[in-house]
């Protein structure tokens, strides 16, 4: 049963990393309304409810009564849809706060927050996977006014820490989005070292463990370490990636400043 500091939360968006967030949530007290869209899908309805949560069917069931609603989509367009083409802003209360886990560009939080005149908005850009989130562990980075973000350590400290609040609305996006590029530098950068290690007659298990105790070791290094191959780690994470390095591409498109960032990207050769 929700305690007295429990906060009213609506999640949209409980799939692969926000169905963990939903359970730490409820584990935490907190008074959680989770969308499913499918009335018809028995099996996600009974899993969420076993967290001890509400299912409602529409975006704007969830946010009609919530002190904070939290969306965790996949993509920029799925929160342009719920935010900017559907019911969930309008059906807010006035005051209460939208924060955005899903990767976005920073100009999406802006047109989302010039249309939520009544809510404030929050982007909270996640750096991690499922085992953080289940560990209390995930790095949030978070754009917001100073006020607002305090409020919010309350809900986003149940599975966010660090929570780095990174500067105003849409900077959390921003951090975000260049540590991805740097990210995917990097693992290109493995993958083109991975290669030419095995060229020469050592195999990608080896080098992996070996590399991990030299001063080439880093965090790339040990998350794709961790999954046993690059490969591997593609086949877990590659489509998360994709879809922020495409966002980065076409915001420095937008900049005029896409050959740079290719260099980036490309720097170890396609991975």
């Amino acid at each position: 049963m929700p305690d007295e500091g429990a906060v009213k939360v609506g999640f949209v968006g409980a799939g692969r990393m926000g169905r963990p967030m939903v359970a730490r949530l409820a584990a935490a007290g907190h008074n959680v309304a989770v969308v499913v869209r499918d009335a018809t899908d028995d099996a996600r309805r009974h899993d969420l409810e076993q967290l001890g949560v509400a299912v409602v069917n529409a975006a704007a069931d969830a946010a009609s009564r919530a002190d904070v609603v939290v969306l965790c989509v996949f993509t920029d367009e799925q929160v342009r849809q719920v935010c900017l083409g559907g019911p969930l802003l309008s059906a807010m209360p006035t005051g209460s706060t939208l924060v955005v886990h899903t990767t976005t560009r920073p100009e999406t939080i802006e047109a989302i927050a010039a249309q939520a005149g009544h809510v404030d908005v929050v982007d909270a850009a996640v750096s991690g996977g499922p085992h953080d989130i289940a560990a209390g562990t995930l790095t949030l980075f978070v754009g917001g006014p100073d006020a607002t973000v305090a409020r919010l350590q309350t809900v986003l400290g149940c599975y966010g820490d660090p929570v780095l609040h990174v500067g105003p609305r849409g900077a959390g996006q921003t951090v975000k989005l260049v540590n991805n590029a740097l990210f995917a530098g990097h693992l290109g950068l493995l993958a083109e070292s991975i290669r030419l290690g095995e060229r020469l007659g050592v195999a990608e298990p080896t080098l992996l463990g070996a590399l991990a105790h030299g001063s080439a070791t880093s965090r790339v290094l040990d998350i794709v370490a961790a999954t046993g191959s690059i490969a591997g780690f593609i086949e877990v994470a590659g489509e998360f990636i994709g879809k922020d390095v495409a966002a980065v591409r076409a915001i420095a498109a937008d900049l005029g400043a896409l050959d740079d960032v290719i260099e980036v990207l490309n720097v170890g050769g396609k991975v």
